[in-house]
């Protein structure tokens, strides 16, 4: 649990929010946070492999095609 708290009775919200969004970003909460978002079932490592490597040869062949202005 991350707390923020004023460092005196002059200072602005926004000040302490951007402290508070700092703290956050820092301690790596949102991150955390969005990779548990969804369930992913275990993957072996060839299986993340195999797919990585489609992943790349479709991603090389989208900007091949955006390079001779097919698509």
């Amino acid at each position: 649990m991350i707390q923020v708290t004023r460092k005196d009775s002059k200072e602005g919200v926004e000040n302490l929010i951007r402290r508070f969004n700092r703290k956050v970003q820092s301690a790596g909460v949102m991150a955390a946070a969005k990779n548990n978002e969804f369930f992913t079932k275990p993957m072996s490592k060839r299986d993340r492999r195999d797919k990585a490597i489609i992943r790349k040869a479709r991603k090389a062949d989208k900007m091949k095609k955006i390079r001779l202005g097919q698509k």
